[in-house]
């Protein structure tokens, strides 16, 4: 299972890189794993501007649906198009082409709060 360093995490498996203000989400390898396939990606919220720990979006798998929450306060800019044809992509590369969202963050503070690789291996066991 892969936790790059470069990332920051949640406790509900999302993982955040920060380019400057802007910022890219998805869901962490262990997430995806334990959904299974998945086989649709829900994000009607951009343009929105959601606080730490709102729901921005859904993954929906062949048996469960999961929210997806907001790491971070921040606008929502961009959701990740190619996962409409695509949504496989979350399953086979949750850190490059299956990325979600990219957001503006409001505080940068708050990333303070959130797991680094080894707090998240901790996590996941």
């Amino acid at each position: 299972m892969a936790i790059p360093s470069n990332l920051k995490y949640t406790k509900e498996h999302e993982w955040i890189l920060l380019n400057g203000d802007i910022a890219t989400i998805g869901i962490t390898d262990f997430a995806q794993s334990e959904l299974g396939d998945i086989v649709y990606v829900e994000i009607e919220t951009v343009g929105e501007t959601l606080n730490k720990d709102e729901v921005f979006g859904s993954v929906e798998a062949v048996k469960t649906v999961s929210d997806l929450f907001m790491p971070v306060t921040g606008e929502i800019l961009e959701f990740n198009g190619a996962l409409e044809g695509n949504p496989e992509a979350v399953n086979n590369d949750p850190y490059g082409e299956g990325w979600l969202i990219k957001i503006r963050v409001s505080n940068l503070g708050e990333l303070d709060s959130l797991l680094d690789a080894s707090g998240y291996q901790n996590l996941v066991g």
